[in-house]
């Protein structure tokens, strides 16, 4: 989301209650950019009072990040309403930063007509954004009351598939021909007509409309103006992205690139937009939101505090089913070995730490496949020579821990037991120490194959890779412990 300077970003803290004069000053927080509650409190008397000319001041030097954040923390009776009274008032800007369920709220406060107007305000990706997720009766309903070529410009963009680099570009370019001169353009720049709001390279097209090269802004600028273009425009760092490419190949291309825009082009090489850095900002913040979400098992559609109750217990129940059944599959396995429990009593105390110790060095290796696989720094070529390397550092771990626990093991069944089970305390540590380096060994394994096989079967390995390197882990480490000491105990 859009981060404006500080200083221009929060109301202070000692504001007047509601019904005075105010001015909501600036706080510089160089801690916590965040409304203040106090600020909010105001906002909120000012809601129920349904005073709309406090509300304006309350509200007016908020930028639109902000002013999301604020009615995103206000509840849906209070959110709607602080829509009502802002009208017209309220930033279409705003609309692109709200969560997906807080900005339905918002829309169904909004006429058609206010809501078509805001819209028409967006940059298209911005717009495409907004009513992408709408029903398509409203959606439709919103269409109409826009301009016919804000219309067109926005149908084209929802013509795309979701998270593809046609769905978040911007249609707003500029280009010029090969033979036009830095003076010729700078004239047609400042006429001010159908120009980008935002933009760092002038595209340099042939007759076909084709990309054939760019020049920075920053070249540009410097040049005299009876330079031609096509003197100035380089080609060797020209980056042309596919309307087809997923967003998140869009994202790897400029990080890997160093690019601030990119040209985006059709099937036939022709020009229709481009993407620029802060779009691909917000593609990395939803591309690295969606994996945190779907590593924890949350269904990626919970994106926010707001959403949905039911929604979110049902999206939630899925995978908690699975954990149930992998956790009864560990179960069963410990059930296996109830004669050495009885007769073994220490083993009980024991036996979570092996499991324990195993699931987190799984968990560690998983995280460095996962994000390895995101960035393309783990890839086909190099697989083998990854998983050997966290084959030794599970294994080389599980030595260390070995010697740890199998000693600390050994002590406490000692000292518990006297020194006449010596003998016994002594294998016990060994069992302990000989499991835990069988099940790190296997939890590194385990986390470094599970995500490759989910990404060689063309399936997302951050959605379900935890489930099944945890109940490797648990099932392993049951496994191995239990089965050793009832090798060398019964």
């Amino acid at each position: 989301m859009a981060q404006s300077a500080p200083e221009d970003n929060l109301p202070a803290k000692n504001i007047p209650k509601t019904g005075q004069d105010i001015n909501p000053v600036i706080e510089h927080d160089p801690e916590a950019f965040t409304l203040t509650g106090e600020f909010i409190r105001h906002v909120d008397e000012a809601i129920d009072e349904k005073d709309r000319e406090q509300v304006e001041k309350l509200c007016e030097d908020l930028h639109p990040a902000d002013m999301a954040d604020l009615l995103e923390q206000l509840d849906g009776d209070a959110r709607q309403k602080l829509v009502q009274l802002l009208g017209r008032d309220l930033e279409a800007d705003t609309l692109a930063e709200l969560d997906e369920d807080v900005r339905d709220d918002v829309i169904e406060a909004m006429p058609a007509e206010q809501l078509a107007e805001a819209v028409s305000e967006l940059e298209t990706d911005d717009a495409a954004f907004v009513i992408g997720d709408m029903e398509e009766q409203e959606r439709d309903q919103v269409l109409a009351e826009m301009p016919h070529e804000d219309r067109i410009a926005l149908e084209a963009a929802l013509d795309f598939d979701e998270a593809t680099a046609g769905r978040v570009m911007q249609r707003e370019f500029f280009a010029s021909p090969p033979y036009w001169t830095v003076g010729q353009i700078i004239d047609r720049l400042r006429s001010g007509e159908d120009l980008p709001d935002v933009f760092y390279e002038v595209f340099v097209v042939d007759p076909n409309f084709e990309v054939i090269g760019s020049v920075p802004l920053s070249v540009f600028l410097k040049a005299p103006r009876d330079t031609k273009i096509a003197d100035l425009m380089g080609t060797d760092k020209l980056r042309r992205i596919p309307v087809t490419m997923d967003q998140e190949e869009v994202a790897y291309q400029f990080e890997k690139y160093n690019l601030i825009s990119a040209p985006v082009v059709d099937a036939s090489n022709r020009l229709v937009g481009m993407i620029t850095v802060d779009d691909v900002v917000e593609i990395i913040h939803e591309e690295t939101h969606e994996d945190m979400l779907a590593l924890a098992g949350v269904d990626t559609n919970e994106d926010g505090l707001s959403s949905d109750v039911l929604r979110a217990t049902r999206s939630r129940f899925t995978w908690l089913g699975v954990n149930l059944f992998t956790a009864i599959l560990a179960s069963a396995v410990i059930a296996m070995f109830n004669g050495t429990l009885e007769q073994v009593v220490a083993i009980a105390v024991l036996m979570p730490i092996v499991a324990s110790m195993g699931g987190n060095a799984g968990t560690q290796t998983l995280t460095i496949a996962v994000r390895n696989l995101a960035t393309k720094d783990l890839t086909r070529s190099n697989a083998w020579r990854v998983v050997w390397r966290e084959l030794t550092i599970s294994f080389l771990n599980g030595i260390a821990f070995a010697v740890i626990m199998g000693a600390l093991a050994a002590l406490w069944y000692w000292s518990s037991l006297g020194e006449h089970n010596q003998g016994a305390a002594m294998t016990l540590g060994l069992v302990m120490g000989a499991a835990m380096i069988i099940n790190m060994f296997c939890a590194g394994l385990a986390g470094i194959a599970v995500p490759l096989a989910l990404n060689r079967a063309g399936a997302d390995p951050a959605v379900s890779s935890t489930v099944f390197v945890t109940t490797v882990t648990d099932v392993v480490g049951f496994f191995s412990f239990l089965g050793l000491a009832t090798l060398f105990f019964i």
